[in-house]
């Protein structure tokens, strides 16, 4: 595919648009929803839409191979993402203020770093922990509203649920590391595989999502955005890109901008250490990213 940079910007803006409304849409949501009602109906509106796209783009074949070949491995992705990572999530959100759940979700590039060393063998340089100690610290700050000293948390188990969100995010980076399937595919088939024990657990545990409109139109709009077209979007931003390393720091820009909508959308107070928080993540994030950075200015 030839490269098209200004298209490129445009679909990773796009991108960077949608995330910022997640955690407003999360939190809308879970006001008529349950974590498990709000789970299931966007995982049912994610397979629609990515059915939708394979369709016209006459991947079926693909997709039929795929499930008889590697079925079990694609059930795995799916009981990892979206089932057990977005429960978490979806939990943590109802535990916590929105501005504490979404700051803490954003540490999942250091969760990831951790988990290398033991699964992949990976070790950690002077920058991977300059940046695990910085990311962490601004979490801490964030989770305590600035109190570091009392360690005194809105939920504990909010915090809790949502680090591990991270720590199941992170493994399903890992698990899918080496899967070189389409990825609209690989993404349709763990939805797919998923729904089903999604649907079990919500009939078991739950209750059906009640009608109300509210709540299905936060749920429909985070199945189409935040588990669909952002995924999509993205995937066209990196194969117009010129250097994808470039796009990358967009996703910086989405807390911040997140918090501006959880102020007018949710009606929640920003804290003025969500901000200082958000800052000191952000600088561990960048720091992860330095030593790449350096090498692809060296290289020629």
């Amino acid at each position: 595919m030839a490269k098209n940079p200004p298209k490129a910007w445009g679909y990773a803006l796009a991108t960077v648009a949608l995330w910022s409304t997640v955690a407003s849409a999360f939190k809308l949501s879970l006001g008529y929803f349950s974590p498990l009602q709000l789970l299931l109906v966007a995982s049912l509106t994610s397979c629609l839409l990515l059915a939708g796209l394979l369709s016209a783009q006459g991947k079926w074949p693909l997709v039929r191979q795929l499930l008889r070949s590697r079925g079990r491995f694609f059930l795995l992705l799916g009981l990892l993402n979206p089932l057990a990572y977005y429960l978490l999530l979806f939990q943590a959100y109802a535990l916590l203020p929105a501005q504490q759940a979404q700051a803490i979700n954003y540490t999942w590039a250091i969760a990831l770093s951790l988990l290398a060393v033991p699964v992949l063998g990976q070790r950690l340089n002077r920058f991977d922990g300059l940046a695990i100690l910085c990311t962490y610290l601004g979490a801490l700050v964030i989770a305590t509203r600035g109190q570091l000293t009392s360690l005194q948390f809105d939920s504990p188990l909010g915090v809790g649920l949502a680090l591990l969100s991270t720590l199941i995010w992170a493994g399903y980076w890992l698990v899918n590391a080496k899967n070189q399937a389409d990825p609209l595919v690989s993404l349709f088939l763990a939805f797919a595989l998923s729904l089903p024990f999604t649907l079990l657990i919500c009939l078991v545990w739950d209750a059906p999502p009640p009608l109300i409109w509210q709540g299905w139109a936060g749920a429909i709009y985070v199945g189409l955005f935040e588990m669909g077209l952002a995924f999509v979007f993205w995937l066209q931003a990196l194969r117009h890109a010129q250097q994808a390393s470039q796009l990358s720091n967009l996703i910086f820009l989405s807390p911040f901008v997140s918090l501006l909508w959880l102020r007018w959308l949710v009606g929640e107070a920003i804290h003025p250490a969500t901000p200082l928080g958000l800052a000191l993540i952000v600088a561990g994030l960048l720091l992860q990213q330095w030593p790449q950075w350096r090498a692809a200015r060296k290289a020629p």
